[in-house]
């Protein structure tokens, strides 16, 4: 099979597309042939090593997982004797977090993990673009405790994890207000925000308003920053930094305003969450560009250069 193969850290030029031997699915996988896949800021960080932190994940001296891609959507191919939730044919999407390998034309992925059958009437690519924005956002507005009625500011709010930040608080009954710059006002806008300010004419930290729950979806900004424009309680969710990592384990409990560095807490029954969610037109992925698996390479230079909106997607001709 042909899959994009890296065997050491770099920028995107050392990725290559070879052929491979063909996965076989263990006693409860399910081998998946994926028709669409994506490339997101992680498969970046792992590829580049950059911070070197990622490599105490990926490796010290050379990546230990050397197809990258753990978004995934496609049609069941193969499954375990064990399996007992999917057939040959079904089509599936999912995430694959820690084995990856999606950046190819089959890969294998646990029935029981992060997996479900394709929402009706989404397209493959569609599909794919789901869930590293979907769950990650997810994971830390529940982290945040956010409920009806709570005000929450979204910034970065055009991204992957933004674009579905906006949706779920939404889904969840909070007053959004959504950050972006002037070129996405009218997507983010549409995807359900209450309001959206664009960061290129106006900054959120001196308008004079508070928010419950601040979520820096982007890593761009600090709780040093943002610390007057949260209310009497509120939480500032980080997303990056080592310094952010640092002020949550500082002000957990000694502080009214605090910051939250939410770990992603995966779960099978959350792929089946944006399922539904999908299918009752309560969310879709944004789609900014698709590139053939064979320019995986050029899909990774754009995402690097910070200007995607919502998803980048590889589609696969297997």
């Amino acid at each position: 099979m042909r899959a994009v193969f890296h065997d050491t850290y770099g920028s995107p030029d050392v990725l290559r597309l070879e052929d491979v031997e063909r996965p076989v699915p263990g006693e409860d996988e399910v081998l998946v042939r994926v028709h669409a896949t994506t490339v997101n800021r992680t498969d970046c960080h792992r590829r580049a090593a950059e911070p070197f932190a990622w490599r105490l994940i990926a490796g010290l001296r050379r990546p230990r997982r050397q197809i990258l891609g753990s978004e995934l959507a496609g049609q069941v191919a193969a499954v375990g004797p064990a399996v007992t939730e999917f057939a040959v044919g079904d089509p599936v999407f999912g995430l694959n977090p820690w084995a990856l390998g999606a950046h190819a034309e089959f890969v294998c992925v646990r029935a029981s993990g992060l997996i479900a059958h394709k929402p009706a009437g989404a397209s493959f690519a569609e599909a794919a673009a789901v869930c590293d924005g979907g769950l990650n956002a997810l994971s830390a507005l529940r982290r945040a405790g956010l409920r009806t009625g709570h005000k929450i500011l979204i910034y970065g709010a055009s991204g992957s994890i933004g674009t579905a930040a906006v949706q779920l608080a939404r889904h969840m009954q909070a007053d959004v207000t959504a950050v972006c710059d002037t070129r996405n006002l009218a997507t983010v806008t549409s995807l359900g925000a209450d309001r959206v300010i664009d960061y290129t004419a106006e900054d959120f930290t001196r308008n004079g308003q508070a928010y419950d729950v601040i979520y820096d979806a982007a890593g761009k900004h600090s709780f040093r920053r943002c610390r007057d424009s949260l209310n009497p309680g509120g939480i500032y969710l980080a997303t990056d930094g080592l310094p952010n990592l640092a002020r949550s384990l500082l002000t957990s409990r000694t502080r009214s305003r605090r910051v939250v560095f939410p770990m992603a807490q995966y779960a099978k029954e959350d792929v089946v969450l944006l399922k539904q969610l999908i299918e009752a037109g309560e969310y879709h992925a944004v789609i900014d560009r698709s590139y053939p698996l064979e320019h995986a390479a050029e899909a990774a230079r754009y995402v690097e250069t910070q200007q995607k909106t919502g998803n980048v997607v590889l589609t696969v001709d297997a």
